[in-house]
């Protein structure tokens, strides 16, 4: 299991944040994590990349534990957060050169390159970041996070404020790094996970409601619409 959860949770005081969920995603497949805003999606985001600490339980990345070997789980994680920090002065590749260092890669040149291209940067890789459109600053977001070749990728709204030709190419792009690699996408976007997951996890008030393939969760509320069966366990 590339990503197994047990028993998470974070409280801010009186507030359960996230409370006591448990599930896993396999490689291979790409995993929705649904939920209306403040429901604890991005917290959950948050914990499993190690930028903000449990209140109880343990996540694991690939067998290790984000808690008590966090430079070891961090190495495998890919993580586009919502509203992605970039250096808007730097240039494209003057960037992912300093993201890539941090990682100490070989040959990073030839990685950046490769990831310019298949990220679709190539046309806007000489420009500062601060010059990039929205849906381009998103493809950087995106090359950072896969620039040391990630076996977890976690995409927190991966898709936000983008046009709808960005939207056809970056679900494209997130499809086919799916293909190798454990893909958690938080969104609320009904529309994004009938395009691009297999399995569907919906959390409400800090609370797993729905946890099964795209398929099954269909099958099991007897709808074919998911944003129906959303507003069901939501609502």
């Amino acid at each position: 299991m590339s990503i197994s959860v047990n028993k998470l949770s974070k409280h801010y005081d009186k507030q359960k944040a996230v409370d006591s969920i448990s599930f896993e995603a396999k490689p291979g497949r790409i995993l929705g994590f649904l939920g209306p805003n403040g429901a604890g999606k991005s917290t959950t985001m948050r914990m499993l990349t190690g930028y903000v600490e449990p209140t109880s339980g343990e996540a694991e990345i690939s067998n290790k534990n984000i808690i008590t070997q966090p430079i070891e789980a961090k190495k495998l994680i890919g993580y586009l957060p919502e509203n992605t920090p970039l250096y808007t002065d730097m240039y494209v590749k003057e960037f992912l050169n300093f993201v890539g260092q941090t990682y100490e890669l070989k040959n990073l040149p030839a990685r950046i390159d490769e990831v310019i291209k298949l990220v679709g940067l190539t046309p806007e890789q000489h420009k500062k970041i601060g010059m990039l459109s929205k849906g381009y600053r998103q493809r950087v977001g995106l090359a950072q996070a896969i620039i040391h070749n990630p076996e977890v990728l976690i995409l927190d709204e991966p898709t936000s404020g983008l046009d709808p030709n960005q939207l056809v190419d970056i679900r494209a792009l997130i499809k086919e790094l799916g293909k190798n690699k454990t893909v958690v996408i938080s969104t609320h976007i009904m529309q994004e996970v009938e395009a691009i997951c297999d399995d569907i996890i919906i959390i409400n008030k800090g609370k797993i409601v729905a946890n099964d393939s795209l398929e099954g969760i269909k099958k099991t509320y007897q709808q074919n619409s998911l944003e129906d069966i959303f507003r069901k366990l939501t609502a």
